[in-house]
């Protein structure tokens, strides 16, 4: 058969998808990331409120009506936060946190414009009354859960360092609540966040991680940690947060779904960077406690979990063997039969990664993993594998030695030609097989000494190559952002399919 390189030049350089390097897979995850994010708001949320609870009777200033609520005028100017006299402080700071908690529609505007919120940070000094210091933390914290303006008005009156240092507050109930406030500051963006951090909050949350801390108390410590931790553009300065490291090690072990989901999703945060990152994070012993979270039933601990075992994957050899030896590709297979944890965890990527610049052991399993996955997966599914690159590094391991191996690898691509074909795309896919130099070994192991082999890729040239030599060059796809487009070509089915 002629040189598919002197019949086709033009063709192999539009489309050709080789196997990507480190930073290449790791720009692709970033982009991936984007839509993960908005995808997981409901999985963790940046900002939350304190919403009033039907029984107040566990708050330090009991009361008979939780849902009544003092006027607007009765809260600011001299009537109320503005009096001399302590109990009418309380009264109205309380009244003006209940107004921010209400379930539906909190006035935050209506509030900052009365005058609340430097009333509010002036109390949190009051070490004295505690209460007060509470009530005024939590008015605080559910002005900051709003848009960042509303947040931007609490930093603006000096509220962080206050919060920082309630942190250390004996009452644990303010604590917890200050803890809360600057988790709330903290997932604003990079800027408060950085702010937070600037006024020693790390060290001080890391204070209040200890074996008799309430999980309900434990839960917003992490979460604010987790906020610590995250956004990119810039990342938090690392030699700060790499602090907590140790605790979150050690949080892995902890039996609360909450507490594990906002510990994987700082790590996960923590990963997505440079290799000497991730090596800090895999030094602190890691990997092992990570690796067995794969096999969580829960999606919301599953979910950042898989994400920072991704992350780890695309750093250095070593990092990447470090997943391998803690099991890592065994948990793995597993999930490729979970409904949801594939694509949209973003497991696809780092597995692909592993097919492509892997020693052979590893290249095996990750090709056990993507030929399962093409058992069970969808059209659309498959489509995605495709996408993202999975035929270069899949046809290179047709020349292995292993014919076991190399029969995994042709029920893979016979299962993503099978796909295609009901969708009337299997012209296409010959072709970018053929362009990856996937027809040329698949003619080879005609000549293969085991039958099994033999019989595999002449079935496959006959069923999907025979007419290859016939095919039109207009079929090629071209490239649009790093993806294959067939919107110019005349044959893409009515359902917009395209690999």
């Amino acid at each position: 058969m002629p040189s598919q390189e002197n019949e086709r030049p033009n063709r192999l350089t539009s489309f050709k998808n080789k196997g990507k390097n480190a930073d290449e897979m790791r720009r692709r995850r970033t982009e991936v990331s984007v839509e993960l994010r908005k995808a997981r708001k409901d999985d963790q949320l940046l900002k939350r409120r304190n919403l009033n609870s039907e029984d107040d009777s566990s708050l330090p200033l009991q009361e008979n009506n939780s849902n009544s609520q003092v006027p607007m005028m009765s809260i600011s100017s001299f009537n109320g936060m503005d009096s001399n006299d302590e109990s009418v402080q309380l009264i109205a700071t309380q009244a003006a946190r209940k107004t921010l908690s209400r379930e539906r529609n909190p006035p935050i505007d209506a509030m900052i414009a009365s005058g609340i919120v430097p009333k509010c940070v002036e109390f949190l000094s009051r070490f004295d009354n505690p209460s007060l210091q509470f009530e005024a933390s939590w008015a605080l914290t559910n002005i900051a859960s709003g848009t960042s303006e509303q947040t931007n008005t609490v930093i603006k009156y000096g509220a962080v360092p206050k919060l920082v240092e309630l942190l250390s507050s004996s009452y644990m109930h303010v604590a917890e609540q200050a803890v809360w406030a600057l988790g709330n500051i903290a997932g604003d963006g990079p800027v408060a966040r950085d702010l937070v951090l600037n006024y020693g909050a790390m060290p001080a949350l890391l204070e209040l991680v200890k074996p008799d801390t309430a999980v309900t108390f434990l839960r917003n410590v992490v979460w604010t940690l987790s906020n610590l931790c995250r956004n990119k553009n810039p990342p938090p300065p690392f030699d700060v947060v790499q602090m907590c490291l140790p605790t979150l090690n050690r949080l892995l072990h902890y039996n609360d779904k909450d507490v594990l989901a906002d510990t994987c999703w700082a790590l996960s945060y923590l990963t997505d960077g440079s290799n000497d990152k991730i090596q800090a994070v895999v030094d602190t012993g890691v990997v092992p406690h990570l690796v067995g979270l794969l096999g969580e039933t829960e999606v919301t601990v599953l979910t950042p979990a898989l994400r920072a075992v991704g992350n780890i994957v695309t750093g250095n050899d070593v990092q990447t063997d470090a997943i391998i030896q803690a099991g890592g590709l065994e948990q793995l297979k597993l999930l490729l039969r979970h409904p949801r944890a594939v694509v949209n965890s973003g497991l696809l990527e780092p597995l692909l990664h592993v097919l492509t610049s892997g020693d052979f052991k590893s290249q095996k399993e990750a090709a056990w993993a993507v030929t399962n996955f093409t058992s069970g997966g969808s059209v659309q599914q498959l489509a995605t594998l495709v996408q993202l690159g999975v035929l270069k590094p899949f046809c290179d391991i047709l020349d292995s030695k292993d014919w076991k191996t190399v029969m995994v690898v042709l029920d893979g691509l016979n299962n993503i030609l099978q796909a295609a074909e009901k969708m009337g795309e299997v012209d296409r896919l010959a072709i970018m097989i053929e362009e990856c130099g996937g027809l040329d070994k698949l003619e080879h192991l005609q000549n293969h000494e085991n039958e099994q082999v033999y019989q595999k890729a002449l079935s496959m040239i006959d069923a999907y190559f025979s007419d290859a030599d016939n095919e039109n060059s207009a079929l090629a796809p071209g490239e649009s952002n790093g993806q294959l487009d067939f919107s110019n070509t005349n044959s893409v089915p009515d359902g917009g399919f395209s690999f």
